[in-house]
């Protein structure tokens, strides 16, 4: 009996150092910091790098910076329209873009070019899929690497935004006839390409996303 009254005081005095230590829960109580806060995140304005008071700026080869200077100030409007935008992550979104529409193309996903693509650009798209199935054509083209990707213009027109990025990368091309010849390509040789696409967005817009308007290849 004596042990059990003991074992009881003993209880209730570590339950009154647990409450002392870890307090009582009123729902107000600080929450772990989320992993991004958009609306306070400082978007990105300065289009070259900083360099320590008084020292030398290393020049930047114009072909190697991620903004040509012809489109730093559509870059500086855009920003000025939406706050949230970022130079960087708006580039590894297009590389991702860039690889996603190209494989939606080989493979004839054409849901896939719709939700990428404007209306214009995804029925051209369309057209070519259905040409090369008529031929009885099969792609079996890779996406070996992007080398650089560089923005060449950008603008803000109205509401709505356009950025032109140059793509330049290795591709393995292979096509084959119905009965699975090649009859172009090869897998061991990637070609080196020079692709210029444009991608719009509506500032303002619910819809963060940009989506491909325009394709053309370097001059």
């Amino acid at each position: 009996m004596y042990m059990i009254v003991i074992l009881a005081m003993v209880a209730v005095f570590l339950a009154l150092r647990l409450y002392s230590v870890l307090g009582r829960r009123t729902g107000h109580e600080q929450q772990p910091a989320p992993l991004q806060q958009p609306e306070d995140r400082v978007p990105t304005r300065i289009l070259q790098p900083r360099v320590p008071q008084g020292a030398t700026p290393e020049r930047v080869d114009p072909a190697d910076a991620l903004i040509a200077p012809g489109a730093e100030n559509g870059i500086r409007a855009i920003i000025g329209a939406d706050r949230h935008f970022d130079v960087t992550q708006f580039l590894d979104g297009a590389r991702s873009a860039y690889g996603m529409i190209l494989e939606a193309f080989w493979q004839g996903r054409r849901d896939d070019l719709r939700w990428l693509c404007e209306g214009d650009v995804a029925q051209s798209f369309e057209q070519a899929i259905a040409d090369r199935e008529e031929a009885g054509h099969v792609l079996e083209n890779r996406l070996v690497r992007i080398d650089r990707a560089q923005i060449l213009d950008a603008a803000l027109r109205g509401g709505t935004a356009s950025i032109t990025v140059q793509f330049d990368a290795d591709i393995a091309a292979v096509t084959r006839d119905r009965d699975g010849t090649v009859i172009a390509g090869s897998m061991t040789d990637a070609i080196t390409t020079h692709d210029v696409w444009t991608f719009t967005r509506q500032i303002g817009q619910a819809d963060p996303n940009w989506k491909l308007s325009e394709t053309d290849e370097a001059a």
